[in-house]
Order: C-alpha cells, then sequence, then structure tokens
C-alpha cells in the first residue's frame, strides 16, 4: 500500500511542477482514506478539497456537465459550490472545468423522459446560456485553468459532416470571452484530421486527448499529428480507461487499489508530458478511477516513471 505523502505531487522535481498539473476526475470518493488521501469522511463533497488540495494541484470538475434536464430546464452550478471550491483550494491550484451538457449536446440522451428522448436540443452552442454559466462560476474564475466542451459521438444523424460542425462551433467559439483558456473534447476519432486541429487553433482553441473511450490512443495521435495537434498553450490529458463496465465490475465501485494495469499506457503518457514540459505549454493530466481501478494510485506510478526519465 502506498503512503499517503508518495501520492503527492511535491515528490516531482520543480522542473516538472512548474507547468505540469496533476489531478483526479472528481475527488467525491470516501474509500480513498484507506490509501491515505483522505483522514476521515465527510458530509459535503467540496469538504475533501482541502486535504485534496495537499496532494494534487488540479481537479476537474465533472458535475457541472450533466444540466439538461429538459426542454425548458437547464441545471447550473449552485453559488455554494463555486464559492466553497474557490475557498477551500490554495491561490496556486487549479480547476478544468467540464461546460454543461445543455450546451454541448445536439440531441437529448435516449434514456431523457419519453416525450423528449433523442430529440434535439433548443440549447445546442447556446451563447446566452454559455453567458450564464459563466455568470454563475465567476467567483472561481482566478482558479479555472481550462473550460472544456464535450462532445459525444457525432454520427450523420446528429451533426451531417465535420465541416457542419466547424460551422456550428466556430461563431460559438468566437463568441466566448478571452479571459479562460478553452477545449474541445470530440468522441469520434473520425474527426481527428489535419483540418480539425487547423480549425482549434484558428479559434486559440485546445484539444483534449483522451485515453479511452474508443478514441485512438494519446501517444499515438501524438506522434500522427505532431505539433499540429497542440492548438493551445494549454494541454488537457483526460486519462479516462476503455472498460468501464469491466472495471466497476472488478472494483466493486471501492476505488482503493489497481486492478487492471495500464503500465505501458501511463509511460507513454509520462514520455509525452517530458516532451511537453520544456517548451513551456500549461499540462493538465486528469487521471480516473476507470483507467486501472485508482486514480491516486495510478498518479503515483506516472510521477515514479517521471521521475525515473
Amino acid at each position: 500500500m502506498k503512503r499517503s505523502e508518495e501520492i503527492s505531487v511535491e515528490r516531482l522535481p520543480q522542473k516538472l511542477k512548474e507547468n505540469l498539473r496533476i489531478g483526479t476526475c472528481s475527488w467525491n470518493y470516501p474509500e480513498w482514506e484507506e490509501i491515505g488521501i483522505y483522514s476521515q469522511k465527510q458530509r459535503r463533497h467540496y469538504d475533501y478539497l482541502p486535504e485534496y488540495a495537499d496532494h494534487f494541484n488540479t481537479a476537474e470538475v465533472d458535475q457541472w456537465f450533466w444540466s439538461l434536464e429538459s426542454p425548458d430546464s437547464v441545471r447550473l452550478p449552485k453559488h455554494e459550490d463555486v464559492e466553497a471550491y474557490e475557498r477551500l483550494t490554495p491561490e496556486d491550484f487549479r480547476f478544468t472545468v467540464k461546460a454543461p451538457n445543455s450546451i454541448t449536446l445536439t440531441h437529448f440522451y435516449k434514456q431523457a423522459p419519453k416525450e423528449f428522448a433523442e430529440k434535439p436540443n433548443p440549447h445546442f452552442l447556446d451563447t446566452k446560456l454559455m453567458d450564464s454559466f459563466l455568470a454563475s462560476i465567476r467567483t472561481l474564475s482566478p482558479k479555472i485553468g481550462v473550460i472544456m466542451f464535450e462532445f459525444e459521438y457525432l454520427n450523420k444523424s446528429k451533426m451531417p459532416s465535420q465541416s457542419a460542425f466547424f460551422d456550428l462551433v466556430g461563431p460559438f467559439l468566437t463568441s466566448l470571452p478571452k479571459v479562460y483558456s478553452y477545449a474541445i473534447e470530440i468522441r469520434n476519432q473520425n474527426y481527428l484530421t489535419k483540418e480539425y486541429f487547423q480549425f482549434l487553433k484558428s479559434h486559440d482553441c485546445g484539444h483534449v486527448f483522451v485515453e479511452g473511450y474508443y478514441m485512438p490512443p494519446v501517444s499515438g495521435l501524438f506522434e500522427k499529428f505532431g505539433p499540429d495537434s497542440l492548438t493551445s498553450k494549454s494541454v488537457v490529458l483526460r486519462l479516462l480507461g476503455a472498460d468501464r463496465q469491466g472495471i466497476e465490475k472488478k472494483t466493486r465501485k471501492h476505488w482503493t487499489e489497481i486492478v487492471h494495469p495500464k503500465d505501458k499506457t501511463i509511460s507513454e503518457i509520462s514520455e509525452l508530458v517530458r516532451k511537453l514540459i520544456p517548451k513551456k505549454f500549461d499540462v493538465y493530466a486528469n487521471f480516473n478511477n476507470h483507467l486501472e481501478g485508482s486514480a491516486p494510485l495510478s498518479i503515483s506510478k506516472f510521477m515514479d516513471m517521471l521521475k525515473a526519465e
């Protein structure tokens, strides 16, 4: 079992820490007390943040993504949560924030109530809704590293072509305030073309590198496109894993041990990070429990590899 002090970004050499932020996709896992991240169970999800920030210097905010309730109802962040995230983390801590899916979904999920399931989402790329979202998180703005737009798998029925995607998303990106860094996560690997990266670069928008979800390996994607894939100063790596249900079955959703090692993947990511840091990119490495079974333990392995190279 790893000691808690071994699962800390403070172990990294200063030359790596300057432009590298390492954290997890969400943090509300009381069982992490067993591996030394937390000292006791907390009443509210954000009460874990002070101890979390003793180990990591970034966190992904996923819960605000789940916002689309109905054609007439969108859920925005609670003021209490936003204020707590700012108050309970150090000044140099940074969040990567997933924008609401009410903005990025072309259609309602098929699991939605049958009266609007799979029907067009009237809020798709709504700039006024985006303004409302940004207003709701303004208190946190000094600690926001990147705002991410996660698009689902865009088949022909949801988006007729890549050029149609550019035509719709381009004006939306242009409308965004420049005080934030932005990045797009795409779930259709057919969109990963030279034209796609040129489009992002023209809008100073980053690409979210995803490990898992049927996307090509991050290292292979970078090998294919090289510097052309680095379309913004901020680079987000989301290490999600490819077998969500399998990992959940093995761990029983108790995220305290490695059950499906991904040493090769993590080694390749560490090699990529070491290439990016000297070039002064701001790199965010977000680890998910579903990658190996325990995000903190995956991070510890990642840091060991970074130090060893």
